[in-house]
């Protein structure tokens, strides 16, 4: 079975499998959500200042580490935030992490993410969004070791990205949280992070749930799907996922889909099921969400 913690550059252990919380919006359906994943077992929940949605993540920390039935503590729960857009550069960056840290209700974040290698209002190739991203890297450093977060790291950047960062970073990034699933597969990244010590977590792992639909196109996954059916095709896409060596952070609202995505790191695929579902890759490449490629 896939492994259940992943462990960073740092020697952190971090959660394979988290909740995520894009689009999750509503305050009173977003608590009950994270109480309830919780209460199901998640110990990572994964969000953004662009999320607009912190804030009723911290309420719903406080709430289950206050209950004594719970017995839950704060260093039992993965917290991970990211930075947006229009935050970037040296200042923003410190003055976002700080928000972030007050909206949550904590004392400290354990990852926390530039979430895109561009700034808003930027041309794509504009030179400013080096000079930005730079800045913002420098003022996650500092936070690193003033403890405020406990790992850093980086979404959306591609090799060139990453490569980029050998000339200004102290610290190099211990994450990459990038779109990943069979029809966006990114060899070569999953290979560099693999490489220099990058865990790779993966969001849009069921393509937006697009490659849930009983009518979808993609033969091969239809193929695993009527061969394991002791799994359902979410826990096969997010399978796929964990047994590349990625974190997987699902979405979900409901109960039975909390419990199905989290057990899904119970289960494995064997090598030539991995190979069908590799094989997917040899189609041309589809996107559910954001390629940063040609982000200067």
């Amino acid at each position: 079975m896939p492994p259940r913690m992943l462990t960073l550059v740092n020697g952190l252990s971090m959660p394979s499998v988290g909740l995520g919380t894009w689009q999750h919006r509503d305050p009173v359906v977003l608590k009950q959500v994270v109480l309830r994943a919780l209460d199901a077992g998640y110990r990572l929940i994964d969000t953004a200042s662009a999320y607009r949605n912190e804030a009723v993540i911290g309420d719903a920390l406080a709430t289950a580490f206050n209950d004594k039935e719970r017995m839950l503590r704060r260093e039992d729960v993965w917290i991970t935030s990211k930075l947006a857009p229009k935050q970037q550069g040296y200042d923003g960056a410190t003055a976002a992490v700080l928000e972030s840290l007050k909206s949550l209700k904590v004392d400290y974040i354990d990852l926390y993410l530039i979430h895109w290698p561009g700034a808003s209002g930027k041309a794509l190739d504009s030179p400013e969004h080096r000079v930005l991203r730079e800045g913002s890297w420098k003022a996650l450093e500092v936070l690193y070791r003033q403890k405020k977060v406990r790992a850093i790291g980086v979404s959306n950047y591609t090799q060139r990205h990453l490569e980029e960062m050998r000339e200004y970073a102290e610290i190099r990034p211990m994450v990459n949280q990038c779109e990943f699933h069979p029809l966006a597969q990114q060899p070569d990244l999953l290979q560099y992070c693999r490489e220099n010590g990058i865990v790779f977590t993966a969001y849009a792992s069921l393509g937006e749930a697009a490659l849930l639909a009983d009518d979808t196109d993609v033969e091969q996954l239809k193929v695993i799907c009527n061969r394991r059916p002791d799994l359902t095709r979410a826990q096969i896409l997010l399978l796929w996922g964990l047994q590349h060596g990625a974190a997987v952070i699902p979405k979900a609202t409901s109960d039975s889909h909390l419990r199905e995505n989290f057990a899904a790191a119970d289960h494995r695929l064997s090598a030539d099921e991995m190979a069908i579902l590799d094989d997917i890759g040899n189609r041309p490449e589809k996107r559910f969400c954001w390629n940063a490629a040609n982000v200067a």
